[in-house]
Protein backbone atom coordinates (compact mmCIF):
# COMPACT_ATOMS: atom_id res chain seq x y z
CA UNK A 1 0.00 0.00 0.00
CA UNK A 2 1.15 3.42 -0.65
CA UNK A 3 0.14 6.79 0.04
CA UNK A 4 -1.73 7.21 -3.35
CA UNK A 5 -4.36 4.84 -2.31
CA UNK A 6 -5.65 7.03 0.18
CA UNK A 7 -8.96 9.02 -0.46
CA UNK A 8 -7.34 12.53 1.49
CA UNK A 9 -4.36 11.68 -0.87
CA UNK A 10 -6.09 11.76 -3.99
CA UNK A 11 -8.46 14.38 -3.12
CA UNK A 12 -5.54 16.88 -1.70
CA UNK A 13 -3.67 16.48 -4.63
CA UNK A 14 -6.56 17.48 -7.06
CA UNK A 15 -7.54 20.27 -4.74
CA UNK A 16 -4.03 21.53 -5.10
CA UNK A 17 -4.05 21.52 -8.70
CA UNK A 18 -6.90 22.88 -9.00
CA UNK A 19 -6.50 25.32 -6.04
CA UNK A 20 -2.92 26.46 -7.58
CA UNK A 21 -3.95 27.02 -10.91
CA UNK A 22 -7.34 29.27 -10.00
CA UNK A 23 -4.80 31.50 -7.79
CA UNK A 24 -2.82 32.30 -10.84
CA UNK A 25 -5.81 34.04 -12.05
CA UNK A 26 -6.01 36.59 -9.35
CA UNK A 27 -5.15 40.00 -9.71
CA UNK A 28 -1.51 40.75 -10.23
CA UNK A 29 -1.06 42.25 -6.43
CA UNK A 30 -2.84 39.13 -4.88
CA UNK A 31 -0.74 36.91 -6.78
CA UNK A 32 2.13 37.31 -4.48
CA UNK A 33 -0.01 38.38 -1.47
CA UNK A 34 -3.29 35.76 -0.74
CA UNK A 35 -2.58 34.09 -3.89
CA UNK A 36 1.40 32.89 -2.51
CA UNK A 37 -0.64 32.08 0.73
CA UNK A 38 -3.09 29.98 -0.69
CA UNK A 39 -0.52 27.74 -2.87
CA UNK A 40 1.39 27.27 0.15
CA UNK A 41 -1.51 26.20 2.85
CA UNK A 42 -2.85 23.41 -0.33
CA UNK A 43 0.37 22.17 -1.02
CA UNK A 44 0.88 21.80 2.50
CA UNK A 45 -2.19 19.58 3.07
CA UNK A 46 -1.26 17.35 0.50
CA UNK A 47 2.71 17.25 1.19
CA UNK A 48 2.15 16.59 5.05
CA UNK A 49 -0.32 13.61 4.43
CA UNK A 50 2.66 11.90 2.12
CA UNK A 51 5.35 13.41 4.75
CA UNK A 52 3.47 11.49 7.74
CA UNK A 53 2.72 8.32 5.55
CA UNK A 54 6.55 8.10 5.29
CA UNK A 55 6.50 8.39 9.24
CA UNK A 56 3.64 5.55 9.64
CA UNK A 57 5.24 3.02 11.82
CA UNK A 58 5.68 5.82 14.72
CA UNK A 59 1.64 5.97 14.92
CA UNK A 60 2.23 9.72 17.15
CA UNK A 61 4.28 10.91 14.24
CA UNK A 62 1.61 10.01 11.89
CA UNK A 63 -0.71 11.98 13.31
CA UNK A 64 1.03 14.83 14.13
CA UNK A 65 1.40 15.07 10.02
CA UNK A 66 -2.44 14.40 9.71
CA UNK A 67 -2.85 17.19 12.21
CA UNK A 68 -0.84 19.17 9.99
CA UNK A 69 -2.18 18.46 7.19
CA UNK A 70 -5.79 19.09 8.90
CA UNK A 71 -4.40 22.72 10.64
CA UNK A 72 -2.93 23.39 6.18
CA UNK A 73 -6.95 22.73 4.78
CA UNK A 74 -8.47 24.89 7.27
CA UNK A 75 -6.03 27.74 6.58
CA UNK A 76 -6.43 27.17 2.46
CA UNK A 77 -10.38 27.55 3.60
CA UNK A 78 -9.78 30.38 5.69
CA UNK A 79 -7.70 32.41 2.43
CA UNK A 80 -10.28 31.12 0.02
CA UNK A 81 -13.06 32.75 2.20
CA UNK A 82 -11.03 36.12 1.86
CA UNK A 83 -10.88 35.90 -1.57
CA UNK A 84 -14.74 35.54 -1.92
CA UNK A 85 -15.55 38.46 0.40
CA UNK A 86 -12.90 40.83 -1.35
CA UNK A 87 -13.14 40.15 -4.97
CA UNK A 88 -17.34 38.62 -5.48
CA UNK A 89 -16.82 39.03 -9.06
CA UNK A 90 -13.42 36.84 -9.39
CA UNK A 91 -15.27 34.35 -6.63
CA UNK A 92 -18.03 33.49 -9.17
CA UNK A 93 -15.81 33.54 -12.48
CA UNK A 94 -13.35 30.73 -10.58
CA UNK A 95 -15.72 28.95 -8.38
CA UNK A 96 -14.38 29.71 -5.59
CA UNK A 97 -17.86 28.41 -3.53
CA UNK A 98 -17.48 25.20 -4.84
CA UNK A 99 -13.68 25.00 -3.67
CA UNK A 100 -14.54 25.82 -0.67
CA UNK A 101 -17.26 23.04 -0.55
CA UNK A 102 -14.63 20.55 -1.75
CA UNK A 103 -11.93 21.51 0.82
CA UNK A 104 -14.93 21.16 3.97
CA UNK A 105 -15.24 17.84 2.71
CA UNK A 106 -11.74 17.17 2.40
CA UNK A 107 -11.55 18.62 6.01
CA UNK A 108 -14.03 15.99 7.11
CA UNK A 109 -12.20 13.52 5.46
CA UNK A 110 -8.95 13.91 7.55
CA UNK A 111 -10.49 14.52 10.59
CA UNK A 112 -12.28 10.99 10.50
CA UNK A 113 -9.14 9.35 9.32
CA UNK A 114 -7.38 11.34 12.21
CA UNK A 115 -9.69 9.42 14.47
CA UNK A 116 -9.38 6.14 12.86
CA UNK A 117 -5.85 5.88 12.82
CA UNK A 118 -6.25 6.94 16.76
CA UNK A 119 -8.48 3.87 17.42
CA UNK A 120 -6.88 1.56 15.34
CA UNK A 121 -3.43 2.02 14.19
CA UNK A 122 -0.40 -0.64 15.14
CA UNK A 123 1.67 1.29 17.33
Amino acid sequence: MSYENLDIYKISFDLFIETHRKSLKFPKHELYELGSQIRRSSDSVNSNIVEGYGRRVYKNDYLRFLRFSHSSCDETLNHIKKIIRIYPDLSSELELEKLVGNYRTLSIKIHNYIEYVQSNWRT
